[in-house]
């Protein structure tokens, strides 16, 4: 629950593999600490509390010089525990980078194949893996050593009890000594002391780990969500108009935004153009809350869109991303994301409605073809039209492309653009695209540099200006003329 409440600045702190690591060895380790960790010292208190309460009622000299080696035991324990501490936080660490090597190369297993990587990514590995098994053999010889050592300061009580013990009883009792039951019983209750005494060596370790584990586990748990979801529930029929005003963010010293301004009235479209890094997606980012407004304020039909439910809010605003991400299941499960509202007929019949229905049955098993992990069955092309399908079924109020066109061939780029003219009319829409052949209709186009706006207007406005939008357009137009030569 906390992972999906936090935002996407926390993820830009932390990688997934550190995260896995985490969630499950360090959430293992924790279990451990409440359950058997826990079991362990309740076990420890209530034999040495037994064990101590008959040797006292026996003999309390033999207790006290029986006793002296506790002090002794606790010292030890405690040398230990201060060891043992960073060692284990080292492990931890070491596991986690360990995790985050598997993870990446897993996630990244085409491109490292494709550039022939396996020999160094290997390697890569070895040395993660013979970090994580010099702090593991550290830590086990840490731990191994501590057990003999507490019980060897442990056996030094047996040893005081069989001296002093062995005079008490030649004494006799009518000379203040003890009968030979009360030594026999004495040595009994002392033997069960033994045991708890080793095994606190035990129980330290686990409270160790368990308190690294605890820390790590903390640092996601503590994390405050930095997008806060308003109490203002969005209208049935959200008009859809924007306006920003001042708008200005920066990741972390680097600025990416400053005083961006523009208003786009409901059911017309706006097209942002500019170099990669100009801030075109960032925009995009704090519109649909992935990120807290620094400076400046959003507006959604005249509302401050930190008002509003994040959850209704995004449900408003449908994004089709460059880089798209498909889960692992069938096309259907894709394009509804497994919602149960949506019905099968109602997918068939919007996928018809923009004339994707024939590019989904030539896939193997039509829409229950299983397009795995990633959607690594299909092309960059096929993933940005089931994407985009996807982000049409739910019907946006406000429509988002960013570079939704980039990675798809000329077919498939046709039936995009039929369905963005069909489905843009009477809708707010906003449109990031490299291509300017996709953003000439649109009612407004602003161009951004380095996180300002140099340019704003029409196409054709654009064009007369003669500034970066009419450069921009000119080298566009000039290597379509040079590849139309060339074929």
């Amino acid at each position: 629950s906390q992972l999906h409440r936090l935002g996407a600045a926390f993820y830009r702190t932390m990688s997934a593999g550190e995260i896995m690591s985490r969630s499950t060895s360090d959430l293992g380790q924790v279990r451990m600490l409440y359950g058997f960790g826990v079991l362990n010292v309740i076990n420890v208190v209530f034999a040495l509390c037994s064990a101590f309460q008959v040797m006292l009622g026996i003999s309390g000299r033999l207790t006290l010089a029986a006793m002296v080696m506790l002090p002794l035991v606790m010292i030890t324990t405690r040398i230990f525990s201060g060891m043992l501490f960073p060692r284990m936080k080292e492990n931890q660490e070491a596991l986690g980078r360990l995790t985050e090597c598997v993870q990446s190369n897993l996630a990244g297993v085409r491109v490292i194949k494709s550039f022939g990587l396996e020999s160094a990514e290997l390697r890569r590995f070895s040395e993660l893996n013979n970090s994580y098994k010099q702090a593991s053999l550290g830590l086990s010889r840490l731990r191994g050593l501590m057990g003999p050592v507490v019980g060897s300061a442990s056996a030094v009580g047996m040893l005081i009890f069989f001296w002093y013990g062995a005079s008490l009883l030649l004494a006799g009792k009518d000379k203040g000594g003890i009968t030979e039951g009360d030594f026999f019983a004495f040595s009994l209750a002392l033997g069960r002391m033994t045991w708890p005494m080793i095994a606190l060596g035990f129980v330290t370790a686990i409270v160790q780990r368990g308190r690294v584990s605890y820390i790590r586990l903390r640092e996601i748990l503590d994390a405050k969500p930095e997008v806060v979801g308003g109490t203002k529930a969005l209208p049935g029929a959200v008009r859809g108009s924007l306006r920003v005003a001042g708008l200005s963010f920066a990741y972390g010293n680097r600025t990416v935004l400053s005083d961006i301004r523009f208003h786009l009235a409901a059911g017309k479209s706006l097209a942002i153009v500019g170099r990669t890094g100009s801030g075109k997606t960032t925009i995009i980012s704090l519109l649909n809350r992935l990120y807290h407004i620094q400076k400046g304020e959003i507006r959604i039909d005249d509302q401050p869109i930190e008002r509003y439910d994040v959850e209704t809010l995004r449900r408003n605003i449908g994004v089709v991303l460059q880089d798209v991400f498909l889960f692992s299941g069938s096309v259907m499960d894709n394009i509804t994301l497994r919602n149960p509202e949506i019905s099968r007929e109602k997918v068939i019949e919007a996928v018809r409605l923009i004339g994707m229905h024939d590019f989904i049955m030539r896939l193997p098993g039509g829409y229950d073809y299983n397009v795995m992990e990633r959607g690594i069955t299909l092309s960059l092309g096929q993933r940005q039209l089931l994407s985009f399908i996807r982000a049409l079924l739910y019907n946006p109020s406000i429509l988002i492309l960013d570079e939704a066109t980039s990675s798809v061939d000329t077919e498939s780029e046709q039936l995009i653009q039929q369905a963005i003219d069909t489905l843009i009319q009477g809708r707010t829409s906003i449109v990031i695209a490299h291509r300017l052949s996709t953003i000439r209709k649109a009612s407004q186009i602003i161009v951004l540099d380095r996180g300002e706006i140099r340019e704003a207007g029409t196409h054709a406005e654009l064009l007369a200006n003669k500034g970066f939008y009419a450069r921009l357009h000119e080298m566009q137009f000039e290597k379509h003329r040079v590849h139309g030569q060339g074929a």
